[in-house]
């Protein structure tokens, strides 16, 4: 593989969530998103292109112990429900920076909010693990940036 891959990649824990009007969110994981198109089968069974990508969806776990961004998160949860707040759908930045800080890839999240919040299981024989929680948040597209 040496000398296929460019110098100075972009690790996958090097990353942080950019929210206007929350405090940058460091989330512990991220899933990946897929982008799909919209397809149609013809009648003589070949796939077409619908022309319009599909909305997005993707799942972020979060430390309980960082209160700044949970409190935050939580207010975004809140203005996501009955009554829904006017700005509940934002645009997100995830920030990718490589192996020097060089190279910085943004991939931006157009009209995502918090769409389901999943509290950690709890039990007395874990060990200490880390309590966290699971944040799924829908959107309406997603764009590759730099």
């Amino acid at each position: 593989m040496k000398g296929v891959i460019d110098p100075d990649h972009i690790p996958v824990n090097n990353y942080e969530l950019r929210v206007p009007g929350l405090p940058t969110l460091l989330f512990t994981a991220i899933s990946g998103v897929e982008e799909e198109l919209d397809a149609v089968d013809m009648p003589d069974r070949t796939k077409v292109s619908g022309g319009h990508t599909k909305v997005i969806e993707f799942t972020a776990t979060q430390p309980l112990h960082h209160k700044t961004q949970v409190d935050a998160m939580n207010r975004w949860w809140k203005d996501s429900q009955d009554p829904v707040a006017v700005d509940y759908k934002k645009n997100a930045t995830l920030v990718l920076k490589s192996i020097s800080g060089l190279v910085i890839k943004n991939i931006l999240y157009n009209g995502i909010f918090p769409t389901k919040r999943k509290m950690p299981d709890f039990a007395m024989d874990n060990e200490g693990e880390e309590a966290t929680i699971e944040w799924t948040f829908g959107g309406d597209s997603m764009e590759i940036m730099g």
